[in-house]
């Protein structure tokens, strides 16, 4: 099934961080943002990581990511995709993420999950030429035994390279 991404960028000019999922789940294309299967351990990850609660809401979860200078979109523009799995992406055309980098004080990207890394590099770092930091996939389709401990370490450098 063809698919285009719907979500706006979540950014502003202060933003440092850039954190760029593959695709939005179907789940999440329904609700209109980002991360939105409940089993989906994105924002419980942050809220761990970050020591304070988000909320549900999108204004909530938009006002966490202003506050602590994070920015999150996705990789791809428009896909194939079957459901929300993206070893069924195919036939790509990415997201131009400069106009973010131009408009923030991005210096350091995050991919979320093996294709969002794979992609990224293979169509946006040769415009960006930014080094992205691979994180493991907090999707349910992820959930190997002591994932959460891992995704909290690993998702601390997030924090880590914000000023």
């Amino acid at each position: 099934m063809k698919v285009k991404h719907t979500l706006k960028p979540i950014y502003d000019n202060n933003s440092q961080v850039l954190i760029l999922g593959s695709m939005p789940s179907v789940k999440s294309r329904e609700i209109g943002f980002y991360y939105g299967h409940p089993k989906n351990r994105f924002w419980k990850t942050l809220e761990k990581v970050f020591q304070e609660e988000i909320g549900s809401t999108t204004e909530e979860k938009i006002s966490f990511l202003t506050k602590h200078h994070i920015a999150l979109y996705d990789v791809i523009k428009e896909c194939e995709i079957k459901s929300s799995s993206d070893s069924s992406i195919k036939d790509i055309i990415p997201n131009d993420i400069r106009p973010i980098i131009n408009n923030s004080k991005i210096k350091t990207i995050f991919t979320t999950g093996t294709k969002a890394h794979q992609l990224y590099k293979k169509y946006i770092y040769p415009k960006t030429k930014i080094e992205d930091i691979p994180l493991p996939s907090t999707s349910p389709a992820n959930c190997k035994k002591g994932i959460e401990i891992t995704l909290i370490e690993k998702y601390k450098k997030i924090k880590d390279n914000i000023q």
